[in-house]
């Protein structure tokens, strides 16, 4: 009998996935780029800050940087709360990953779990705070011994630093806004706009899409019936056009028009295609033998929907969730460039392509860098999707 030899490696699906993966350069350049979004929108308060990120003044040390972080200035405070709690999260997620998870997964648990939810205390107990303190003029004129580091672009993206419409300069790399705030801090703070609308609005229609389409593909009979009827009704209307329309009633009845709006009337209205795919995908897998034992022995309907059919329908579920998030990237910059989507003076690159609309070439500027961001995250999106695909394709072998 052979003996087991601890230098051969266990057999993995997603370790031959991801071989497969990174063998296509278009896949590798899409998945880049989309780290790079993120971890512009993560670090975007230590990027563009007009608060100093480390002071000290007449004797004391202070960081009001990290207080406008915990009680944002924002006009869309969750999105702020958000993006600021991932900042500290992730970091202390990831060094806890290297002490902690090959010495005990159990232990790795017990001791992120209370620390996150420690973390998540003064953003939870802390409301917006609008603060008003000319802090360049304040540190301008420093006594001995005090000092104050601001961040690389030391403007806010809610701040009116600089003359309406000015070009790309030294002191305004990206220029001005018709505000005359920094285009360039508003181009990072719009990203966290892209990113929350993009993965929190897939992440909706993917739920409904997934529990939906399994419902419909196990059940069968009317309830299927039911549940295409409703698909088809939906998809005869152009997805677009939808958008505006019921954002259009929304807003009738009151509605404040904000990002969490914007989320929710785009995931509601996307989950249609990944259900006639789950629901296709559920059909074939129905009829395995696998599932026919579960059937027999009793098992409970949404164990076999869950443990049983989800696992093996995932494939197509995580291709599709990369081209939704482009999708809902471009639809929310086309709302806020028509005016009904996330609205000023939250920074959107939609909303800043809108600025420009009077005028592009004068104010080329503004057309140019929200255009250009708005193309890189949409096609990083198509190209990590693509390559996902590829490398789910068991017939795909060679990459």
């Amino acid at each position: 009998m052979p003996e087991f030899s601890p230098d051969i490696e266990e057999y993995s699906a997603a370790r031959e996935v991801w071989k497969r993966y990174r063998k296509s350069f278009s896949a590798m350049l899409g998945l880049g780029i989309i780290l790079l979004l993120v971890a512009v929108a993560l670090c975007a308060p230590l990027i563009a800050n007009g608060a100093p990120l480390l002071a000290r003044l007449d004797g004391k040390l202070s960081s009001p940087a990290l207080t406008a972080m915990i009680a944002p200035e924002s006009t869309e405070i969750f999105v702020s709360k958000a993006f600021n709690f991932l900042l500290f999260a992730v970091p202390l997620c990831v060094l806890l990953y290297f002490l902690l998870w090959k010495r005990s997964r159990k232990l790795f648990w017990i001791v992120s779990i209370p620390l996150l939810l420690a973390l998540a205390v003064p953003f939870v107990l802390h409301g917006g705070r609008l603060d008003k303190t000319p802090w360049r003029d304040v540190t301008r004129e420093l006594k001995n011994g005090d000092f104050a580091w601001f961040a690389p672009v030391p403007y806010g993206p809610f701040e009116t630093v600089g003359i309406p419409y000015r070009k790309s300069s030294r002191e305004h790399w990206f220029g001005t806004d018709q505000a005359g705030r920094d285009v360039f801090a508003r181009m990072l703070y719009g990203a966290r706009v892209s990113l929350a609308v993009g993965f929190m609005a897939t992440g909706i229609a993917m739920i409904l899409g997934t529990f939906i389409g399994l419902f419909a593909g196990y059940k069968g009979g009317r309830a299927d019936l039911f549940v295409m009827r409703l698909v088809e009704i939906v998809i005869c209307f152009p997805t677009f056009l939808l958008l505006l329309i019921l954002m259009s009633i929304l807003l009738d009845y009151g509605s404040r028009q904000s990002i969490l709006l914007v989320i929710a009337v785009i995931g509601l209205t996307g989950w249609t295609g990944l259900c006639r795919l789950v629901r296709g995908e559920t059909l074939k897998a129905r009829q395995s033998a696998y599932i026919q034992s579960c059937e027999a022995m009793g098992v409970p309907v949404w164990r076999v929907l869950l443990f049983h059919l989800l696992p093996n329908v995932s494939a197509p579920i995580f291709v599709s969730f990369t081209f939704e998030v482009a999708g809902a990237i471009l639809a929310e910059s086309s709302l806020s460039f028509l005016g009904f989507g996330v609205q000023d003076p939250t920074s959107s690159w939609g909303e800043l392509l809108r600025q420009a609309f009077p005028d592009p070439l004068t104010y080329w500027h503004l057309m140019l860098w929200p255009g250009l961001a708005i193309f890189l995250a949409v096609c990083a999106f198509n190209f990590a999707g693509e390559g996902l695909r590829r490398a789910l394709d068991a017939r795909n072998r060679n990459g």
